[in-house]
């Protein structure tokens, strides 16, 4: 079997997980008669201590249909530029919301509070007005973000009656890091997305959590985008273990990330920025005089599946599936591949 270290979306379903699908209780989710779907976002909602969650398809969807449900069509959003609504996601709030992005520099993922306050905007003749403000946590860049910092942004929105989204993708993996709740880390915001595949081994499936009122309205929109899925329990039924079992699981992943950072840094010509490992990603350069392609072959031939770089940096990430005996095989095939 292939150590496929390109991203923690690759994981497969547990056969617990399998079981559970098989198995699961089915209704028409539109109607809401869906016994495992309405149990899920329950779940969800009360880990995230929000009033309600709705399920969707994607972690794209579930972003796109906050700035949906947020905005009115040609308003402007405020985010980062290194954020995965800006650089993943296809160019689709222009497409679905019908908004402007007007992106800020997020190094590490952080917002500057000044940025932010000089580049809120009111409607008039020349300009969209700012009508969300969004921030991610954990980064696409594998950083976390304090809630001190949140709190900032937060606040800022709240002086000029703004809501917040959080692209919460990996919120588990970030509140295992900063040591609290994700509930802690979504209460810095009004609408937060979270992954049940991402890290958590459902093969499929997000949720986006708000207030009640909030989520009737994305209920509605996510009709629009072509979300209303029918017997969907048979996924919902994986998200539910996904919740209740595996987000205590990325404490491992987060120790053997650090033992694999460890582990490249100690191999010659490796540059890793060991202060940078927050979560379950490792970022690396290195100067030998090797193609990327060549790189990539040598690790697939040694049984390892990785991206090629991006713009010289590589990108390493653990899961479920990657423990320690394969951490110890992906030291070793590098110490040969960059030796």
């Amino acid at each position: 079997m292939l150590i496929d270290i390109r991203s923690d979306t690759v994981t497969q379903p547990t056969p617990e997980m399998r079981k559970a699908m098989a198995q699961a209780e089915v209704g028409d989710d539109v109607y809401g008669d869906d016994p495992t779907v309405n149990r899920l976002e329950s779940l969800a909602a009360r880990m995230l201590g929000k009033e309600a969650a709705l399920f969707v398809p994607s972690g794209t969807f579930g972003n796109q249909l906050a700035l949906f449900t947020w905005c009115e069509r040609g308003t402007e959003v405020i985010l980062g530029d290194g954020c995965h609504i800006t650089v993943h996601e296809a160019g689709a709030p222009s497409v679905i919301a019908g908004v402007q992005t007007r992106c800020i520099p997020d190094p590490d993922g952080v917002l500057s509070p000044e940025d932010i306050e000089k580049r809120m905007r009111k409607r008039d003749l020349h300009a969209p007005a700012t009508s969300l403000i969004c921030m991610e946590n954990a980064h696409s860049t594998g950083r976390v973000v304090s809630l001190e910092h949140m709190d900032t942004i937060h606040a800022i929105a709240g002086k000029r009656k703004l809501p917040v989204h959080l692209d919460g993708a990996r919120i588990f993996n970030a509140a295992a890091a900063l040591g609290c709740g994700a509930q802690d880390i979504a209460a810095r915001a009004d609408s937060v997305m979270v992954c049940l595949s991402k890290g958590l081994c459902a093969p499929v499936g997000s949720l986006l959590a708000g207030t009640q009122l909030f989520i009737d309205e994305a209920r509605l929109k996510r009709k629009v985008m072509g979300g209303g899925l029918r017997q969907a329990g048979v996924l919902a039924a994986a998200g539910i273990i996904a919740l209740e079992k595996h987000t205590g699981l990325l404490t491992d992943d987060h120790r053997r990330t650090r033992k694999l950072a460890q582990g490249l840094a100690n191999i010659n010509g490796l540059n890793v920025n060991l202060d940078s490992v927050d979560i379950n990603m490792v970022f690396f350069t290195h100067s030998h005089e090797i193609s990327s392609e060549k790189i990539v072959k040598q690790f697939f031939d040694r049984g390892i599946v990785i991206h090629p770089p991006d713009n010289g940096v590589y990108r390493f990430v653990t899961h479920y599936w990657i423990g320690d005996r394969e951490i110890e095989m992906i030291i070793f095939a590098a110490g040969e591949i960059f030796k």
